[in-house]
Formats: structure tokens, sequence, C-alpha cells
């Protein structure tokens, strides 16, 4: 006879879209196991399986979570937030004793949502809303997956409550995804530009590139192609179409043959998507029209995007992707720091708190990125290598995705980036088979 799991039950005075959109990510998305929300007591009294108390009615015995206000609340507002500790330890909106010591729900929801970065905040030299203001990098637990660390605690004391329960196995997964801000140093980019980077810059390898055939220094293509290939892996590519170039646009014209060369390869052989330019940045038209540039170039539907410079507004710079047909974002990280911006590695769907709608424009959070190593972070290649391996490691341990981002010009010959393309391939060489 098969065993028959009972579903959860989790108990709440009122039901909306901000609870709604949270069990579903810890529940079903995360911890993989049936639920089902009441607001009628007398059934949640009657429920003979697992159940949660998610208000401050006191059900004899029963688990509970004293709510919040945040979850039942409507449009954005400062929030009065109870700290408890630091780092990997870290609770916010600490409730009166319960079963769990604090809201995990309204946490969750907190982080996930980014409800911070809706609020007044200063913005960095990029205009982008700046880590220093974010409660993770406050409270120092942005280098911590803090949101999958409370869910597992949380599903170990289910469990202990609730031997019926039934989880779904997690499992460790690396996504490696590459920005093409600038396809090659010196190929391709025409007498004037190479002229005059040579007048600004005079070096010899310039001259060896365009008149001797030497390799150029950003083309890692074939080094990167043989690593997936030795190691089975699966990455996606971001590609910048701007139709011209500006102070942070300094890509290959889309209208060249061989960048469309070289993106139609990777297109055969990867998933790609669509690194908006900095001048498409809440530009609707342009955004749509670089979209359509590269769905040409490569014959097909994109519906894969991460902003250049990771410069992006809630909600405005979501609600433009979706208009244009994005719904994969892999944005949700910092431009400046590594770390957890959501504080979590798994993905979700974006929650657009103005409208109170749960949209369907799925993130992709990623911690590691090398330009903050080395442009913000001034690290060396080594400190680099043992950050990377601190992200490795906080993912693996709990069993979550980890997506980090390359550039290409990083693991060329370039000698600026000496010791890059080293630091990746050892990296990915210990990463499980």
């Amino acid at each position: 006879n098969k065993k028959v799991i009972l579903m959860l039950l989790i108990f709440s005075p009122q039901s909306n879209t901000r609870l709604q959109y949270t069990c579903k990510f810890i529940f079903e998305e995360v911890l993989g196991t049936s639920y089902s929300l009441t607001t009628d007591e007398e059934n949640f009294s009657m429920h003979t399986g697992a159940k949660i108390n998610y208000s401050h009615l006191d059900f004899h015995s029963v688990f509970q979570i004293k709510p919040h206000v945040l979850l039942f609340e409507t449009g954005i507002k400062e929030q009065d937030i109870t700290v408890v500790d630091k780092g990997e330890k870290c609770r916010i909106f600490v409730t009166s004793l319960s079963a769990q010591d604090f809201d995990i729900l309204a946490a969750v929801f907190y982080l996930i949502s980014r409800y911070e970065e809706y609020l007044p905040h200063a913005k960095d030299m990029y205009g982008r809303y700046a880590h220093e203001n974010s409660r993770a990098y406050k409270s120092g637990f942005l280098h911590s997956p803090l949101v999958n660390i409370w869910i597992e605690s949380f599903k170990e004391k289910l469990k202990e409550h609730f031997s019926d329960i039934v989880f779904k196995p997690l499992s460790f997964s690396f996504l490696p995804t590459y920005d093409i801000d600038i396809a090659w140093s010196y190929k391709e980019k025409g007498v004037l530009r190479n002229v005059g980077g040579f007048i600004k810059s005079p070096n010899l390898e310039r001259v060896t590139v365009l008149l001797k055939g030497k390799k150029d220094p950003y083309d890692s293509y074939e080094f990167l192609h043989e690593l997936h290939k030795q190691y089975n892996l699966d990455p996606i590519y971001f590609f910048l179409i701007a139709k011209k170039n500006g102070l942070y646009d300094k890509n290959i014209s889309p209208q060249n043959k061989a960048m469309q060369k070289l993106i139609k390869t990777h297109a055969y052989k990867y998933f790609i998507g669509i690194h908006p330019s900095w001048q498409s940045y809440n530009n609707d038209v342009l955004l749509m029209e670089e979209k359509n540039t590269l769905e040409s170039i490569t014959g097909l539907k994109i519906d894969a995007s991460r902003q250049h410079y990771i410069k992006f507004t809630l909600p405005e710079t979501y609600q433009s992707l979706l208009k244009t047909g994005i719904v994969n974002d892999y944005s949700m990280g910092y431009g400046s720091i590594n770390g957890f911006r959501a504080s979590t590695a798994s993905p979700f769907y974006w929650y657009d708190i103005r409208a109170e709608k749960i949209t369907s424009l799925r993130i992709h959070p990623f911690c590691f990125m090398d330009a903050n190593c080395f442009y913000e972070q001034k690290l060396s290649v080594q400190e680099s290598f043992t950050e990377l391996m601190h992200f490795y490691q906080s993912c693996k341990n709990m069993n979550i995705p980890l997506i980090t981002i390359f550039h290409n010009n990083f693991l060329g010959t370039g000698k600026m980036f000496k010791g890059w393309k080293d630091l990746y391939t050892q990296f990915i060489s210990q990463l499980p088979q």
C-alpha cells in the first residue's frame, strides 16, 4: 500500500498575493512540498496532518509563526525591522517566542522582493542601487545565501514536528555565464578606432594582431568551448548588441559580418541572451530593437537577458523586460561587490510590489563576477580565487545553484588580466563531475 502523504495546511486570517507568493516560493519552489492556504479556523482545527498557524490566534500545541504586518500590507513604506545577530545567524522581523522565533515568511518576502530597493535610497556612480544601502551589507550577510539558510533550518524544524512531511531532495548545480561586452580588443574595430587607439596607447600587440594575424587578446572563445566540452558544461552567453557605440557601449557593431558569425556560432552551440546596452536602459523601443536584431542574426527567439553594468531600477527595468518578451533575467546581483543581492541563490519569480502582482519574469541570481573582483574590490587573482571558492562552497553545502559571470577579455591573453584564465581553469577542473 502507498503511504498517504497529508498536505501541509497553513492558516492565516487573510490571504493575499504577498502571502501566496511567499508560500509558493518557500514551500513549493524550494522545499518541493504540497501545501494549501486556508482562512477557515474550523477547517484548520480539524486538519490532522502537518499544519502551520500563521496568525496571533492560539490553536493549542500547533506549530506557530507569529506574523509581522508586512505580508498583510499594500504599498511601500519604511519597515520597523528588528534584527538579531549578524552574518549567517542574522534574523529579521523577530517576533515573540513561538515555534519560529522570527517571521520567516515576511523576512523572505522582504529580501527576495527587494523591498528596500523601492524605498528612497542613494545611488552609486552609475546610477544604480548602492549595495551599501542593503540590509544584507549592513548586517553582514551579503556573502551568505541567508534565505536558503533560513529555509533549511525551517525545514528541519518542520521535520521534527511532522514525521509524515516530505521534501524534495536538493542538488547543487553550476551555471557558467558570460557577458560579451567587447568581442575583440583590436579586430573588427575598423581603421579609425584602431588608429585612434594606437595614438592614445601605442603598442606592438595591436600591430601584430592586425597586420600579422596574431590572435586577438580578447579571443577566449575556443578556449571556453574546449573547457565546456571537457567538463560537460552548458553555459549562457549574453551579447551586447548596441546599434551605435557610447561611453559604456563599446562592442563591435551587430552589422559586422565577423560579429554576426561569432553570435551565430555560439547560438548554434549554446543558449544565448541579450545584454541590453547602456543606452537602452529603461528605453523599451531601443531594447526591442536590440532584441529584434539578435533574433534576426540567430533566427532564434530570445527570452533571456542580463543588464549591462548590472544597471536596473525596480520596478521600471523589469517591467520593460516583460514588455519586450523577456521572461528570464540574470541581473540579480551587484555590479559593485560580489554577494547574494536577494540573499538567495534559488531562482524566483519577480514580485512587482508597486502593482502587488506576481509576474512571469523568472529571476536567476548570480553571486560572483570577475569585474567586481578586478575593478571594484581591487582583489588580486589569488584573492579572487579564494572569494570564488567561498561562493562555490556556500552553494555546494546548501545544495543550491551557483551562477557566475565572466567576460571573454578576462579569459584571453591580455596582460592586464594575467592569471584569470588559469584561475578559471583551476576552478572548473575541481567542480564535481
